[in-house]
């Protein structure tokens, strides 16, 4: 609906109603991140977001699932978002959830009333890059929030109600962090119990500035065997009672999805198993294509 750019969006929303609310992302500063160079954050005008709620009751009257566009919608203040999930509720009666970006920052600037209301309007399902539970591998990637921070604000979350998705990046702690950066990761994990862990691996694109240091060597990046050490040892130290793994990005070395903890011995299985497979390029890095694809799987 009148999107703006490039569009981003979980794999798992591919069936929801796009919906722009606000354009860019109101931190755009990770290291890591090419998504939205040249768009300055804005939030749009309530007009435009009822107009095409109102185009959308037209063409997918029957739609269950909104998810709102851009980098981080849930910036927007538990006032907006509350005023557009009733415009949502209104024209679209069928929408069990609105889920959306967000980020720890964006849920630390919400108090607890506020989360409460939210998840009453049908908020939930949110996309939250926490990335990593190093506060080493944070701080470099710059994403504005500490694992501590990060425990306390998803502890928040889970208080309220509202279900996310905890994103983790294989490969985010460099090639000589990459045991810290498992084991940091796994305790958070642990430590909050997300409905949902996306996990994907560390690629660059041209414009950001992980580009330029791994070019200049400044950021030593994972290999190939110590990014599926990586997710072996992340996989092994999760202790979690009821999570879905969706680690199926293109960037993975080994994708796949499975239930935790019913499926961990599965999972442990095939990594060993394409280590198995890999032996002799284990030493290489993965050659990547668009979105870090994997060339030479």
């Amino acid at each position: 609906m009148s999107l703006t750019g490039i569009v981003y969006r979980p794999p798992y929303e591919a069936d929801s109603l796009l919906l722009e609310v606000t354009r860019g992302c109101s931190h755009n500063k990770c290291t890591f991140c090419y998504m939205y160079p040249d768009i300055p954050f804005s939030v749009c005008p309530m007009e435009q977001v009822e107009a095409d709620i109102e185009k959308a009751a037209r063409i997918r009257p029957d739609v269950e699932r909104v998810f709102l566009e851009h980098g981080d919608a849930f910036v927007l203040s538990a006032d907006r978002l509350s005023a557009i999930a009733d415009a949502i509720h209104q024209r679209l009666p069928r929408v069990k959830t609105i889920a959306m970006y967000a980020s720890i920052q964006n849920i630390r600037h919400k108090t607890d009333a506020d989360l409460l209301r939210l998840k009453e309007c049908g908020i939930g399902g949110l996309d939250i890059g926490v990335e990593s539970g190093l506060d080493a591998a944070l701080a470099y990637m710059n994403k504005g929030h500490t694992a501590a921070e990060a425990r306390e604000q998803l502890l928040r979350l889970t208080e309220a109600g509202i279900p996310y998705s905890f994103n983790a990046i294989l490969g985010c702690a460099g090639s000589e962090l990459w045991r810290e950066n498992a084991d940091a990761t796994a305790e958070l994990i642990n430590a909050v119990q997300p409905h949902l862990l996306f996990v994907g691996t560390l690629h660059a694109a041209p414009g950001c500035r992980l580009y330029r240091d791994m070019k200049s060597g400044a950021f030593r990046e994972c290999t190939t065997g110590q990014l599926l050490d990586e997710q072996e040892r992340l996989i092994e130290r999760l202790d979690l009672c009821d999570t879905v793994y969706f680690g199926s990005h293109p960037s993975n070395i080994v994708p796949m999805q499975a239930l935790l903890p019913e499926h961990k011995p599965e999972m442990l299985e095939i990594l060993r198993e394409t280590r198995e497979q890999l032996r002799g390029r284990l030493d290489q890095f993965p050659v990547r294509g668009g979105e870090g694809s994997i060339l030479n799987r």
